[in-house]
């Protein structure tokens, strides 16, 4: 299949689909999908268009093809293979369940990634990425040997080409350096009760203030701790008989769901940001 994904982020003026379309039918190109969005308060225009060929192209060729239209309009515009997948590299700590759900959907095909390694400032998962024949990296960690490891975590993401980097429930504060390095490629996630119930344990913090919706965010990896640019949420009503570990299994169930649909979105470049905002395209 000779399939491409365009993707569009410029002002908001006249012309541009007509120009684009216009573009592709040049090339007699068939649109397989096409969602656009136009925000008049930042007045930016946003498009993603799954388009085919009738014979392959090189993405670079395409992408210098397009270059004049996106001068004319001043575009962030970007040409992808639809058939290529996304190299993954998953960070973790000790709690599994992120990590084994993108494991399973990755290997049952519901997610069109190559999962390239695990990184893990424990053990206890090695087992897992072992028994889906991923390759696992222990990499411990203290306040000493911090910078240290998190070279190392940079020379895996370039040594294995890694298109994307996924906090998978890794319970550690990145250096505003590695941020920097992994700007725009690295998704994590965490509850949504923040910034209420920091630290260790909030599902049991929760429980004793007896809340009654679980929650949980995927976003983007800033400098700006868990504030980075949202890109999928969830809740689950939860009531006052259910136990912290009750609670506790609710609040990993969704934060599997939601990290994995933000996963997902990323890969198929769906996601546009907008400001401190994320445009994304379902």
């Amino acid at each position: 299949m000779n399939d491409y994904i365009l993707t569009i982020s410029c002002p908001d003026t006249t012309g541009i689909v007509h120009s684009v379309t216009g573009w592709l039918l040049e090339r007699q190109g068939n649109i397989v999908e096409a969602e656009q969005f136009g925000d008049a308060e930042t007045q930016r225009f946003f498009l993603r268009i799954h388009f085919s060929l009738p014979q392959a192209s090189q993405v670079q060729q395409l992408q210098q093809a397009f270059a004049p239209i996106a001068s004319q309009y001043q575009m962030d515009a970007h040409i992808y293979d639809a058939q290529q997948k996304a190299r993954v590299l998953l960070l973790v700590s000790r709690q599994g369940h992120c990590l084994n759900d993108l494991l399973f959907r990755t290997h049952a095909g519901q997610l069109p990634i190559e999962i390239v390694g695990v990184v893990s400032n424990h053990t206890d998962h090695a087992s897992l990425a072992a028994s889906y024949q991923v390759p696992f990296h222990h990499l411990p960690v203290t306040p000493e040997t911090k910078a240290t490891q998190e070279k190392q975590i940079l020379q895996l993401v370039d040594e294995l080409q890694v298109d994307l980097v996924v906090l998978a429930r890794y319970m550690q504060i990145l250096s505003p350096e590695m941020c920097r390095a992994l700007s725009g490629r690295a998704i994590n996630i965490h509850h949504s009760f923040l910034p209420s119930f920091k630290g260790a344990r909030p599902y049991h913090q929760a429980h004793a203030r007896g809340v009654k919706i679980i929650g949980a965010t995927a976003h983007y990896v800033t400098e700006d701790l868990d504030e980075g640019p949202i890109i999928e949420q969830d809740i689950e009503r939860v009531s006052h008989d259910m136990s912290p570990n009750e609670l506790t299994q609710v609040g990993s169930d969704v934060e599997s769901l939601v990290l994995a649909r933000a996963v997902k979105a990323h890969v198929e470049h769906r996601i546009f940001l907008n400001g401190q905002r994320t445009v994304v395209f379902k």
